[in-house]
């Protein structure tokens, strides 16, 4: 049998409340401490494959993005918040794209 992965996203409330119809699991906080608790806990739990998290809080937390940028699991995507891009998911696409080519 196939092992099932869960998908988390973590944000304001107003930008994760969406994705629940989606089926994802939201975890919305409202301080970068609760966001990298939240991270660590489902880290932990290694049944978490992808945790989307807001670029709002992403921007503060350099840290804890760099604690699992090389692991397999979770991949932490970075997503804009409600109020917009602030451009970190995009750079970070195009760092690993250089990386990868050289």
């Amino acid at each position: 049998m196939a092992e099932t992965y869960r998908i988390a996203v973590i944000g304001d409330w107003d930008s994760v409340m969406g994705f629940q119809a989606l089926g994802l699991e939201t975890y919305p906080v409202a301080s970068v401490e609760s966001a990298k608790e939240t991270v660590r806990d489902l880290a932990k739990d290694g049944d978490c494959a992808v945790i989307y998290l807001t670029e709002t809080l992403a921007k503060d937390m350099p840290d804890t993005l760099a604690k699992y940028k090389d692991d397999l699991r979770p991949a932490i995507i970075l997503i804009p918040g409600r109020t917009g891009s602030l451009g970190i998911g995009k750079e970070n696409i195009q760092r690993a794209i250089e990386r990868a080519v050289g």
